[in-house]
This record gives C-alpha cells, sequence and structure tokens, in this order.
C-alpha cells in the first residue's frame, strides 16, 4: 500500500476505535450502577438549648448509627446523652457532620462488588503480561491484543472508577474540598504503588484503561514490525513534558486546596467509558488528548497524568525493570529507534534522566541479539565509548 492509503487506514481505525469503545461504554454503563460521588449542600444544622444528641439527630434527619460513627459514641445508649456533654463547639460538630455525611456518600457511591472484582482480575491478567514478557513472548500484534483486552475489561465493562489516575487525583480533590481523607481510595492508592515498585509501572503500561487505550492508538499508526510511525511521530523531550506535568499537578493542588476546585474533573478523560458524564469542554479535551496520541506516545500519561508523576519518582527503585546487557549489546541502537519515547535511548546510554518506562517490551523484541530483558536488579552504565559514532562523539 502507498504512503497515502496507509493514512487513510490509520484514521479509519481511530475514528472506528473510539467510535465503538464511546458506543460499547454506553452500553455497558447500565451494569454497575452507582449514586454519584457529588455531595449536595445540607442545610443548616439545628441546634437547640438542653436537647440530647438523639434530639439532634431527629432534628436534622441523622440516624442513631450515623450519629454513633460521627461522635465516636460506644453504643445506642449514648445518643441520650445531652449534646453539650460531648464538649465539642458548634461549628467543631458541624465539621464532624459533614466529614461524616461526605465519607458516607463516598461509601454509597462505591460498587463494594464490581471494586474487588476490578482488583483480582487486574492482578491475573497483569501477572499474565508479565510472564509473557520475562518469556519473551510480546509480539506487536499480541501487545495490541493485549491492549484492547484491557480496554474492553478494565474500561468497557468495568468502568472508569477506580483507576490509577482516580486515586491521587480524588484523594487531593476531597480532601482539599471537605477535608477528609478516603480509606479505601488510600488502600487502592496504595495497591497501585506497590505494583508500579514490583513491575516498572506496570499497573500505568497494562492496567490503566486510559493508558492502554492511548497506547493502542498510538500503535495504530505505526508499521507492521511496531518499529516506525506511517504518519510521523514526535517524542517531546522529557524535561518539557516532566515540567508542564509537575506544573500541573502543583496547579491542580492548589486549585484544591485554595477553592475547594477540582480542575481535571471537567476534562477527565477516563470519562470516554462514561459517556453520559462528557460535557461540551470534556468532549473537545478527550478528543484533542485521543487524536494527540496518534503522534505523541500517550500525551496524557506524559503531561498531566498525577499518578504518572508519583508513579515516576517510585519506579526509580522498581523491583523489576528494563535493564540491558552490555556484554551482548552490539550498540545498534535499534531499541532506541522503535521506543515509542524518548525513555530508550536515557536507559541505554544513562547519560540524562530517565523518563517514565511504560513497559510495553518493544525495546526487547527488536533487539538483534537478545541483550534487553524485564528483569530484577540494578541497571549498570554503558561501558565509555560504546555509542560513539564515527565522527567520534558520543550519540
Amino acid at each position: 500500500m502507498n504512503d497515502k492509503t496507509n493514512a487513510t487506514r490509520v484514521w479509519l481505525t481511530f475514528f472506528t476505535l473510539v467510535i465503538a469503545v464511546v458506543l460499547l461504554s454506553f452500553g455497558a454503563s447500565g451494569l454497575w450502577q452507582g449514586k454519584s460521588e457529588k455531595t449536595e449542600d445540607a442545610a443548616p444544622l439545628v441546634f437547640r438549648d438542653g436537647m440530647t444528641i438523639a434530639d439532634f439527630g431527629r432534628a436534622n434527619e441523622l440516624s442513631n448509627a450515623f450519629l454513633q460513627k460521627a461522635f465516636q459514641l460506644q453504643s445506642k445508649e449514648d445518643t441520650e446523652r445531652k449534646l453539650d456533654e460531648l464538649n465539642l463547639s458548634r461549628t467543631e460538630i458541624a465539621e464532624r457532620i459533614n466529614r461524616s455525611r461526605t465519607l458516607e456518600a463516598e461509601y454509597e457511591s462505591k460498587n463494594w462488588v464490581k471494586i474487588p472484582l476490578k482488583f483480582a482480575l487486574w492482578l491475573l491478567f497483569l501477572s499474565t503480561v508479565f510472564l509473557l514478557m520475562r518469556r519473551k513472548k510480546i509480539t506487536p500484534e499480541r501487545r495490541k491484543t493485549l491492549y484492547l483486552t484491557a480496554i474492553m475489561l478494565f474500561g468497557i465493562l468495568l468502568g472508569s472508577d477506580p483507576s490509577p489516575m482516580g486515586t491521587v487525583k480524588d484523594a487531593i480533590a476531597l480532601y482539599g474540598a471537605k477535608g477528609v481523607i478516603f480509606p479505601p481510595r488510600m488502600i487502592a492508592l496504595t495497591v497501585f504503588l506497590i505494583l508500579v515498585f514490583l513491575a516498572n509501572k506496570f499497573i500505568c503500561s497494562w492496567g490503566c484503561q486510559l493508558g492502554t487505550l492511548q497506547d493502542l492508538i498510538f500503535r495504530l499508526n505505526r508499521n507492521n514490525q511496531d518499529t516506525k510511525g506511517i504518519l510521523r511521530q514526535y517524542h517531546p523531550p522529557f524535561l518539557w513534558s516532566n515540567a508542564i506535568r509537575i506544573a500541573f499537578f502543583l496547579i491542580f493542588t492548589l486549585a484544591a486546596f485554595a477553592w475547594a476546585t477540582d480542575l481535571i474533573d471537567p476534562i477527565d478523560p477516563f470519562k470516554i467509558y462514561k459517556p453520559a458524564a462528557i460535557s461540551i469542554g470534556g468532549g473537545i479535551s478527550l478528543a484533542l488528548i485521543l487524536i494527540a496520541a496518534l503522534f505523541v506516545y500517550r500525551p496524557w500519561c506524559q503531561f498531566f497524568c498525577p499518578f504518572g508523576l508519583v508513579g515516576w519518582f517510585l519506579e526509580k527503585v522498581s523491583l523489576f525493570k528494563i535493564i540491558v546487557n552490555y556484554e551482548t549489546c552490539i550498540g545498534c541502537r535499534s531499541c532506541e529507534k522503535a521506543c515509542p519515547s524518548t525513555v530508550m535511548g536515557a536507559i541505554l546510554k544513562r547519560d540524562r534522566t530517565i523518563p517514565d518506562c511504560f513497559a510495553c517490551g518493544t525495546c526487547i523484541g527488536v533487539c538483534p541479539t537478545d541483550s534487553i530483558r524485564l528483569a530484577a536488579g540494578k541497571r549498570s552504565r554503558p561501558p565509555k565509548g560504546k555509542f560513539r559514532t564515527a565522527e567520534g562523539a558520543d550519540s
């Protein structure tokens, strides 16, 4: 096929994939019903002199069980105590009630069947991919199949929530707005970070429903060997992408704490798996991100994702990571040229800060001497002059 035909095929496949994801997500959205996480502002609390805790509850439509949790009461009988006996000011009482209401709304908004199921499937799926990569069984076609499986399973069927990004974004937004920490979210974040530590950003690489969608889109615009773009693809310098990501994270955090505003929610690209929640502005930003993914590897992950930033710091100490055996490496740089980002050049030469490595395995597949592997251990540095050009300068 000529270049024009190939380009047309890329665009047709891209639009088919995106439309299919949106339509299937619409169809699957009814599988997991849950209440909205957004809590409406409650009416001012009613206080009267001499009222008991139970009276306070009845006046404000609060159950005894709710009051026991909010005020850490030992038993139902404690609700018959005078409200004044709590030794709390009305402002402190209101703060406790509002925090408890927020936590209750968070709990009620979650589907407690779907969430453990999703985590169990994540662990099973990631373990399978890990074994395939260790055995060097990730081919270009198999990679696309695995990405499509992740999109179907963790995005379309199991929805936009939970997600790696959501654990960081929602934790900051909720604490900034309500001063509340939601314990299950912290547990989920801990699990995700453990997965990053065990195998170099594997949850982002193969489990994240948005990350795998971006990655698959990028691969649609590649040749059959998955080494070069059909339409020109770009590799932005990590210094730029990470600087933007850090700045975005700081601005997002400042807005959450200073103005109780979640800047990401209106443009959250994970809503592609929850299409009914996409606004006009959100739809435009989502379209731009997905189109950009044809030309730039994982643009949301590299430029904006809060979990991507946190994971980048942790992946420096990941147990399993991409490692080069310089004793058998012939310095052909096939891995660097085929890498969808700038990370393999940094890993290979060790001459600059190593960007996010999404452990896609492209470098392993193209190495002619099997010198690259996903393995435990410390990365060594190349012998001096290993990648020196004919002109005598390091390349």
